[in-house]
């Protein structure tokens, strides 16, 4: 059973069950209701999508996140004389994401939209939908959405370095502090940290298996170079079983503590005027994780990213730039070479090492011999001229 922390399942169903009761969204007219109702109810069981979507039901998040967004658009359009959403063009559709860009169009705080590209997204989704439908009745509907800019402003989140994040551990409450460095060294999502079971883990604690079912994208196995020992001491002090969950606390209870935290350990810059919270801490990990892995593939695997977009993103919130040197101009063949080099210089040291032990034994026959030996071995020692000592003392 997957953990839904946000109650997403619920609310979807308890507006579902309005709807049917009413057969009608009330911020709609009866016409465009009945369209989002199909729409949101075929979404619902993986019908009429796109066929370069991945098929199958969609999630509870992605149906609260389209049927909230697509109602939001269609009453906006209904205020502008739009009676039937199917009557729609493009000319009334353009002007109607440039007015949210511009301001013209206001958030709840007075703001122009800075994701007005993600609208943008769900309104070619349902738009997509309605010409599939249509075209299995036999009727070709033009795209009005083609042209539609889906660009927006990059997500600000608050940043934080491995510096702070060490700071919030030792001031974070002793049930979360593992919970906190598992957040930050697997970089995972909110969901996927929350659904995490003790048997997840193996090696020791040195392996977490994120699991399909909890994952936004894919299930994935990574491993965790900063908390195991942490995780596994919580494990044992708290007395967790194979099937218990690690993480005993709710979201919005975790995220409770770490506004407090935020505001008196990180400054105004990293918070942007935003709260320290739970989601954070994935963010931050992408931007401790990036400089260290050397494979993008690697990287988008540990994260469970589809694609490079996120990685582009940090690579410009860290001002990265072009630090390839010399040395990573090395071909793979000039760098087997080398390797061969190095083996063949180990074993020659090896021989010459056997050689002078051999010598040693055979001069220290002689008291005299032995004697002056040991003095010149000291001697090259005492001025680092012998790096590494072949004399044993006790010969």
């Amino acid at each position: 059973m997957k953990k839904d922390p946000y109650n997403h399942q619920k609310l979807f169903e308890n507006w579902l069950q309005q709807v049917d009761k009413k057969h009608k969204i009330k911020e709609l007219n009866d016409k465009n209701s009945a369209w989002v109702i199909s729409f949101i109810k075929d979404f619902k069981i993986g019908l009429n999508v796109s066929r370069h979507s991945r098929k199958g039901e969609r999630s509870y998040t992605r149906l609260n996140h389209l049927r909230q967004k697509i109602i939001f658009m269609i009453k906006l359009l209904e205020s502008r004389k739009i009676s039937d959403i199917t009557k729609l063009n493009a000319k009334d559709l353009h002007e109607l994401f440039s007015d949210m860009r511009k301001g013209k169009i206001k958030t709840r705080f007075g703001t122009y939209y800075k994701s007005a590209g993600d609208y943008v997204k769900v309104f070619k989704t349902f738009w997509h939908w309605y010409q599939k439908v249509m075209r299995n009745k036999g009727k070709n509907i033009a795209d009005i959405t083609e042209d539609l800019d889906t660009r927006g402003e990059k997500p600000a989140f608050v940043y934080f370095t491995k510096d702070d994040f060490d700071r919030i551990i030792k001031k974070t409450s002793y049930d979360l502090k593992p919970i906190l460095a598992l957040a930050f060294d697997g970089g995972i999502r909110v969901t996927e940290l929350i659904n995490i079971k003790v048997s997840d883990f193996s090696n020791d604690f040195k392996e977490l298996n994120i699991r399909e079912e909890t994952s936004k994208t894919f299930g994935r196995k990574i491993k965790l170079m900063l908390c195991s020992e942490q995780i596994k001491s919580y494990v044992e002090k708290m007395e967790l079983k194979s099937n218990d969950y690690v993480c005993r606390k709710n979201p919005p209870m975790i995220n409770k503590e770490l506004r407090k935290l935020g505001k008196s350990l990180l400054t105004p810059e990293q918070i942007k005027s935003k709260n320290l919270s739970l989601y954070d801490f994935r963010h931050s990990s992408a931007c401790f994780w990036l400089p260290r892995y050397k494979s993008e593939s690697a990287l988008k695997y540990r994260f469970g990213w589809k694609k490079s977009d996120m990685i582009y993103y940090y690579t410009e919130l860290l001002g990265m730039k072009d630090t390839i040197n010399e040395e990573d101009m090395y071909a793979d063949v000039t760098k087997t070479e080398l390797e061969k080099e190095i083996a063949k210089l180990k074993k020659d040291f090896k021989k010459l090492a056997i050689i002078t032990k051999i010598s040693w034994e055979a001069a220290s026959k002689n008291k005299d011999v032995k004697a002056e030996l040991k003095r010149v071995a000291k001697r090259m020692i005492l001025k680092d001229e012998l790096v590494y000592p072949l004399i044993d003392d006790k010969s």
